[in-house]
Formats: C-alpha cells, sequence, structure tokens
C-alpha cells in the first residue's frame, strides 16, 4: 500500500484522536434502557455486548424500524430482539479508503473496530468526515505556503 495517500492511512490513526469512550450496553437491556444511554451520550448507537464480546450493535435506525415502525414497546422489549447481529466491523490495520467503501456499500455509519476478536473502538462515518476535513486543510495550507515561496 502507497502510505503516503492519506486515503492509505490505518483507522487506528483515527481512533487515537477520538476522546470518547465506547458506549455499550449488555444483551439483556431493554431497548428503553439502550435508548437512554444513546440520549444521555449524544450517540447514534450503542454496541450490545454478551459477557464482554460484541453480540451486535443498535442504532437509531433500528430505533425507527425495528421498534417504533413494528409497533413495540421499548420497555418490555429486548435489545437482542431487535439489534443488527451481523454487524460489519474493523481491524485496526484498515485503511481509511477501505472504511470510507464499507461506509457506502453497505450503508452503515457506526464500525466498531476489533483487535483479535477483542473491542478495541469505534469509527463513525462523522470521524472519517471530520479526519478528511483536517487532512484537506493541512495539505491546502501547505500548498499556499509552496506557492508564495515560504516553504523549507
Amino acid at each position: 500500500p502507497n502510505y503516503n495517500s492519506p486515503m492509505q492511512t490505518p483507522v487506528s490513526s483515527l481512533l487515537v484522536a477520538k476522546t470518547s469512550r465506547l458506549h455499550t450496553v449488555d444483551i439483556t437491556a431493554s431497548v428503553s434502557e439502550a435508548v437512554t444511554v444513546m440520549n444521555e451520550n449524544h450517540v447514534g448507537s450503542v454496541l450490545v455486548l454478551n459477557e464482554g464480546s460484541l453480540a451486535g450493535i443498535f442504532t437509531e435506525r433500528d430505533v425507527l424500524y425495528r421498534v417504533v415502525a413494528a409497533e413495540k414497546n421499548p420497555h418490555s422489549t429486548s435489545i437482542s430482539a431487535v439489534m443488527t447481529r451481523d454487524v460489519v466491523t474493523l481491524s485496526p490495520n484498515s485503511t481509511v479508503e477501505e472504511t470510507m467503501s464499507l461506509i457506502t456499500d453497505k450503508r452503515c455509519r457506526h464500525l466498531p473496530i476489533l483487535q483479535k476478536g477483542r473491542l478495541i473502538g469505534i469509527i463513525s462515518s462523522g470521524d472519517v468526515t471530520r479526519w478528511m476535513v483536517r487532512v484537506h486543510r493541512t495539505e491546502a495550507e501547505m500548498l499556499r505556503t509552496y506557492i508564495n515561496g515560504s516553504y523549507g
């Protein structure tokens, strides 16, 4: 891979810049409990854990389609009944380019990062967008500096 290209940057580099912790609920939680965690932390998803391992993800989209539209009671519905089980995940070595492709192709906004099966973080489409803006801003500033003759 071409590591000079920002698109080949591993997502582990994006994780370093993140300050937020992982927002999780146990697989025994109710939908109401999961939504409370999401609202209190201003996040669009929670990771669902079963004995510490990733069992699924529950997103705002799941709330709309699998709870509200299905007319399920959020207090009595278990998160395990409405979460997304087949979670698209990344490894820390996945590139920004691979991440962007998954976000686009799989229509995922939140991608958990697993290292040797262990959950180490989550990258959102917003994280990738903020990172790309920083990269482009830096490149533009370097080009302006070079054009103005004050480079080096």
